[in-house]
């Protein structure tokens, strides 16, 4: 089952434009927009909860189908900060060059999310 939208696409979808347009200039809103809006199109693409990816202090999501956790830190965790997100998401920014520079922090052997990179 896909989760539930909070941000409306088209909303989502400008404010990741706003954000390609402005950058790091971005307002905190938009930023907060497209970051939340990217997150639950990874949770559409890849539906489960075997994965956990964080963008604080924006959002977090759980995706990726297989053995899920309960209690306590997931073992399968991205964080990264909202632009690093959104550069990934967008393939400004390859997966592997960000985690590789260490903008990512990648933990669990599921977390490699690079196959499902660019979302938008």
């Amino acid at each position: 089952m896909p989760p539930r939208r909070r941000v409306p696409v088209p909303a989502g979808r400008e404010a990741v434009g706003v954000w390609r347009s402005e950058g790091t200039s971005t307002a905190r809103a938009d930023l907060a927009t497209a970051v939340r809006y990217t997150l639950e199109e990874l949770a559409s693409v890849a539906p489960g909860r075997s994965v956990e990816v964080r963008v604080p202090p924006f959002g977090a999501v759980q995706c990726v189908e297989g053995t899920t956790h309960t209690r306590g830190t997931p073992p399968n965790v991205v964080e990264t900060d909202a632009q690093t997100w959104l550069e990934v998401a967008t393939g400004t920014l390859a997966w592997d060059a960000a985690w590789e520079s260490g903008r990512l922090r990648v933990s669990g052997h599921r977390a490699d999310l690079g196959p499902l990179m660019p979302l938008a």
